[in-house]
């Protein structure tokens, strides 16, 4: 059974989109979803988010960064995850466990094991059984970043990530290739250069197959 979908991937890759799609198909189908993120799925979230993203020019450093991540992570599963999927819901969930391992690890460069192990305790063990990573050249996605702020009004142009050097995107980027190769069984590599609609025709057909339409 199909209860937990995760999405990943770069800046500008469109997880928001495929997980507004993907709703969408899936409460046509029948089914009941609960659509959330990471971070800022709870009230504690928003704030924790808030830190993290809208700092301006206000440092922070990777081990703070991290802590703040793992803290979202942990209230998060228990109150929002968990309680969905034993409800016999369908969360998806933008963002998880491998963006802490793509940002923090690769691209920060904190220890890879330690993650393993805090990622863990955050999360109680629990793991999707689904992640889609959706991938696309680090170029592509930072230009849909900046179309979406010229587009979206009274967007303050302030996210800490999406302002990082191009090298820091290209280690993200590298470190969930990674991640997908090496768990090829619940990561499915989705090619987010192309058109929306052709996204999601790849997601969907996982999907349909995984929950036997």
């Amino acid at each position: 059974m199909v209860g937990f979908i995760t999405f990943e991937g770069g800046d500008g890759t469109g997880k928001s989109t495929q997980i507004g799609l993907l709703e969408t198909y899936l409460i046509a189908q029948g089914k009941n979803c609960t659509t959330t993120r990471e971070p800022g799925g709870t009230s504690l979230g928003q704030l924790l988010r808030q830190a993290l993203l809208e700092v301006g020019m206000r440092s922070i450093s990777s081990s703070t960064e991290l802590f703040l991540y793992l803290a979202d992570r942990a209230q998060h599963v228990r109150e929002v995850i968990v309680p969905a999927v034993a409800q016999g819901k369908i969360v998806l969930c933008d963002r998880y466990t491998d963006s802490t391992m793509a940002y923090q690890g690769y691209g920060r460069g904190i220890d890879l094991r330690l993650l393993v192990k805090l990622n863990e305790i955050a999360s109680g063990g629990l793991k999707p059984d689904i992640t889609f990573l959706l991938d696309c050249p680090v170029e592509i996605g930072l230009s849909r970043t900046v179309q979406r702020k010229l587009q979206t009004p009274g967007h303050s142009g302030q996210d800490r990530f999406e302002d990082e050097k191009l090298e820091f995107h290209e280690k993200v980027r590298q470190g969930f290739l990674e991640l997908a190769r090496a768990e090829p069984e619940r990561v499915c590599l989705v090619d987010a250069s192309r058109p929306e609609q052709e996204v999601f025709a790849a997601i969907k057909e996982v999907v349909d197959r995984r929950m036997g339409y």
